[in-house]
């Protein structure tokens, strides 16, 4: 029989009222909330959903789509009340809606409808976002809008009288149908073609300017004011060459002409590797730069204008010897070489050593090579301007984009993957499994234009032939197709005649088709560089679309991993952090949003557990990669400027930097034995930045030698640091290394780097001054980890030993709650100790688990963790009464959980303190031996930010 304590069970009061508190709900583009991610939210945990919407557009709806196809793998269903009012909702955006088949939409005829409600149903409680948001994208992510969300018990008045009036107007109200929509449609047209024709009525014709053309009429943007005001400044600097790394998509031939209007060449040479971009850029430039249309010349196959003030060439053509030769080498004062990353190959290399100009531009979107070519070498280390995705999707700058990582066809159970034949690849099944989710995801537009990627040539031929046969126009083009031909298709694409070109990678880069408003990945990503390439492919605006869809059919691929990294633009190498964009993509700005099915969600976090980022194969790649970019050896600082490797990821494998750049072979200066211990040391036990005091002790002490204790506190009370006996405490035995165990220590010289003396002043060891001051490599090592140790300490709550959702150790809670000793080795689960207890839980277990340590902990909602004791405990063991009377003992219980051990290392996330229900403590038994248990809930101070409880609590391998 199980035993119960009968106490009231108070701390679940602050839970219940936190719980059923009302929240204001804003779109905050600073903190990247948005009324978005609290829909999605309602809709992962719901088991039943109500929209009351008056206007609903495509891109909004788009936001949800896969949350509601998970919805239809898990039978839930949702309705949706929306209606005509304004005529604001398009035929189409009716259409998308007759797709989600777990989705029953009316649309109601009362007259002035305006309501913005979402209703989730969570069986006993039913929560709500109420107030101005419409389902579009720009109410649900973008405009200042005013919401209320709130949970409320199914019983109460309220939930009672939504529910009531929600079921008046859905009981009235018309369903959607085909042939609703038709007649709809016949009214939409009539409605749109009046305003059109009160808008010619009404419009004022502009007054007519003397010497003002469309070309004048054209202005610099802000992002390209900033990158004309860098290429200047890397001139004015004495500077002959400059690189600008652009996004594609955002505007970097428009940007170069800018730029040749500024300095008015005598004569310009504009150099590409096609002649499609050269008659692009040859037309922009003549709308820009001022001159006459006969200083404009092409260079080509087809043009031979030598003699030009502005000379646009093919690669090709111009570095043909007996071309080359017909110049001389200082005949034009400013050379732009678009695309430039190309220019390791031999024909540019002959160009760009050929040429003398005063000045020279390259333009790229991708600078970052896979064939050892030094770009920024070439162009002398000097970025004028870089604008990557991101920030130019946060410009507006780039149409946005919907991204949805799909689940690949499975075939007889199993999922397609890196070895599976072309003839599964192209099967019946999989065509209509490729039609189902193009056709549900949908386009924007009137008429769908679309590129699909494949993964081999034979693969795009099989599947043209077979998409043609279901009724689709599409065409197969490979490298052996002439660049005659891809053009072709490309116009027969834009016009409306093709529905999809389908290809391998010969339109990653170089094309520009704007109206593209699909693009559809369907094979593995080799790489984050030809990922953001091909995705590129669509992010030209164009007023034929609002936003393009991206679909990317996830199999189980051993290069997964690459996705997040390529969308976020995270190259860290930490795989905490590719984790942590996977459950939240609040990174992804405006309009954009990222969506993955959960099947693909699993294949992502998958390949993430199983590919080891520390190899000394990727940490070197880069290591070189940044070594390339600044043009010295990189210190770890450096990595965390340009946002590369989390330097974290190079010490966790490496004893410190200095190790790993010996490992790489990096011809440096050598450490004595001691310095290396101490650069071992303070790269374990610093570099992390999770406490901020001995990263200043530290620092003083480079800077000063030795320092006061007053001097010490002061410091650290500037900075908000607690300054506390404990505390300070525990700064003694890391420095003394007293807190460590006999093998760590033994590790790090088992010598105090610095001690307190009996004057109050901290001081280094005699063999740390004497390196510091003779050892110059050592020194900057040193204050290497220092400096990046400072940069990562912003992660953490300087206030607080702890900061919630980072990530602990063991040994982290030891040090940072200031026990004198470390003592990671008998905590296992929890501890009990002075007035604390920390208790760390492996959320889901393995299945080689022993039954006798299996506990059943889990999570009964974001604020309750249903946890349990060691074995062998019963209610009278001392540690489970000190546990159950944690409130009357000031007993302070701090969580830590970890999904799996999968993620890899021992960090836990830090879930904040919790108090016990006695009401729920009961003795139980283990499944296995029958040995007593005791389990209990846990009341956490605060619910679990629901990104991280739904990562946590999911378990994707079942």
């Amino acid at each position: 029989m199980n035993e119960t304590f009968n106490l009231t069970a108070v701390p679940q009061i602050n839970s219940v009222l936190e719980k059923y508190s009302p929240k204001l709900l804003i779109n905050n583009p600073i903190t990247k909330e948005n009324v978005l991610s609290s829909v999605v939210e309602g809709l992962t945990s719901c088991q039943a959903f109500r929209f009351v919407v008056a206007f609903v557009t495509e891109s909004g709806l788009a936001m949800l789509k896969s949350h509601l196809i998970d919805l239809k793998r898990k039978g839930i269903a949702g309705k949706l009340l929306t209606s005509t009012y304004l005529f604001f909702n398009n035929p189409k955006v009716f259409r998308e809606l007759l797709k989600i088949d777990n989705l029953e939409v009316r649309l109601t005829d009362l007259e002035g409808f305006h309501s913005k409600g979402y209703i989730f149903d969570y069986n006993d409680d039913f929560f709500l976002i109420i107030g101005s948001a419409n389902l579009t994208a720009q109410a649900l992510k973008i405009n200042y809008e005013w919401n209320v969300s709130l949970t409320v018990n199914a019983n109460t008045k309220f939930i009672l009288e939504v529910n009531d009036q929600f079921e008046e107007i859905w009981n009235r109200s018309e369903s959607l149908t085909e042939t609703w929509i038709k007649n709809y449609e016949i009214l939409y047209v009539q409605h749109t073609a009046k305003q059109i024709m009160k808008e010619e009525l009404t419009k004022v014709e502009p007054i007519d300017l003397p010497n003002q053309s469309a070309g004048n009429s054209i202005t610099p943007n802000k992002m390209q004011n900033y990158a004309l005001a860098g290429i200047q400044e890397v001139r004015d600097a004495g500077h002959q060459r400059a690189l600008i790394v652009s996004a594609t998509g955002t505007g970097k031939t428009y940007l170069s002409a800018f730029d040749v209007k500024n300095f008015n060449p005598k004569r310009m040479l504009f150099i590409a590797h096609r002649e499609q971009i050269l008659l692009k850029a040859k037309s922009d430039f003549e709308g820009l730069v001022s001159g006459s249309p006969d200083e404009y010349g092409l260079l080509s196959g087809t043009g031979k204008h030598i003699g030009a003030k502005y000379l646009f060439a093919t690669v090709q053509t111009i570095s043909k010897p007996e071309v080359l030769s017909q110049f001389d080498p200082r005949d034009f004062d400013y050379i732009l070489i678009d695309e430039v990353h190309k220019a390791g190959a031999a024909s540019y290399r002959r160009v760009i050593d050929y040429f003398a100009p005063e000045f020279m531009m390259g333009m790229t979107a991708t600078p970052e090579r896979t064939d050892d070519f030094n770009i920024y070498e070439l162009f002398n280390y000097n970025v004028a301007y870089e604008i990557r995705l991101q920030e130019a999707l946060e410009e507006d700058m780039l149409c946005p984009f919907h991204y949805f990582g799909v689940t690949d066809l499975e075939l007889n159970g199993e999922t397609i993957d890196d070895t599976t034949i072309l003839s599964k690849l192209v099967t019946e099944e999989r065509v209509s499994h490729l039609i189902e989710k193009i056709e549900y995801y949908g386009y924007s537009g009137q008429k769908v234009k679309g590129l699909i990627f494949c993964s081999r040539k034979d693969e795009a031929i099989e599947l043209s032939v077979k998409m043609n046969g279901r009724g689709y126009e599409t065409v197969a083009l490979t490298g052996e197709d002439s660049i005659e031909q891809r053009e072709l298709q490309v116009q027969k694409l834009e016009h409306g005649d093709l529905d999809y070109i389908i290809t391998v990678d010969i339109f990653n880069e170089g094309i520009d088709i704007p109206t593209v408003n699909q693009v559809v990945m369907l094979r593995q990503t080799q790489s984050s560089i030809v990922f953001i390439q091909q995705l590129g492919r669509g992010l030209r605006k164009h007023k034929a679309k609002e936003f393009v869809t991206i679909i990317d059919f996830i199999g189980n691929y051993k290069n997964n991993y690459l996705i997040p990294i390529a969308l976020s633009g995270d190259r860290s190498l930490n795989k905490d952090n590719i984790r942590r964009k996977m459950k939240d993509t609040s990174y992804i700005n405006g309009l954009s949003s990222i969506n993955f099915e959960e099947v693909a969600k699993e294949q992502i976090y998958k390949s993430i557990n199983n590919t080891n980022l520390t190899e000394l194969k990727k940490l070197k790649e880069a290591y070189q990669e940044l070594k390339n970019r600044i043009g010295r050896m990189p210190f770890l600082i450096d990595f965390i400027q340009h946002n590369l490797i989390d330097p974290g990821v190079i010490t966790d494998t490496h004893k410190s930097y200095h190790h790993f750049l010996l490992r790489i072979r990096e011809d440096v200066p050598s450490l004595t034995n001691y310095e290396a211990q101490v650069m071992e040391m303070i790269s374990k036990e610093i570099l992390n930045g999770k406490r901020r005091h001995e990263i200043v002790l530290l620092d003083l002490l480079i800077n000063q030698g030795v320092v006061s204790h007053d001097r010490y506190v002061t410091k650290l009370m500037e900075l908000n640091c607690p300054t506390d006996e404990r505390t300070i405490s525990s700064i003694r035995r890391i420095m003394d290394l007293s807190f460590f165990v006999a093998s760590d220590r033994e590790k790090y010289g088992n010598v105090p780097i610095c001690t307190l003396d009996e004057d109050n002043y901290y001081r280094l060891n005699e063999t740390m001054k004497h390196s510091l001051a003779t050892n110059h490599f050592f020194k900057k090592l040193f204050r290497d980890v220092v400096d990046s140790a400072a940069e990562k300490s912003r992660m953490y709550d300087p206030k607080l030993p702890l900061t919630v959702y980072q990530k602990y150790t063991r040994k982290d809670f030891c040090r940072l709650l200031g026990w004198e000793n470390d003592e990671k080795g008998t905590i296992f689960g929890y501890a009990i100790k002075n007035d604390m207890c920390p208790i760390f839980v492996t959320y889901h277990k393995k299945e080689s688990v022993a039954s006798s340590t299996n506990y059943g902990d889990e999570f009964l909602s974001p604020t309750t963790l249903k946890w349990f004791t060691r074995s062998k405990r019963t209610l009278r063991s001392e540690e489970v009464r000190k546990i159950v009377e944690a409130n009357e003992n000031d007993l302070h219980i701090q969580i830590f959980v970890k999904k799996d051990d999968d993620e890899g290392g021992s960090d836990f996330y830090y879930l904040g303190k919790a108090k016990p229900d006695p009401s729920s403590v009961q003795q139980t038994t283990m499944s296995d031996d029958g040995s007593p248990v005791v389990c209990m809930n846990l009341i956490l101070e605060h619910a679990v930010d629901p990104k991280l409880y739904r990562y946590i609590i999911t378990d994707y391998k079942n």
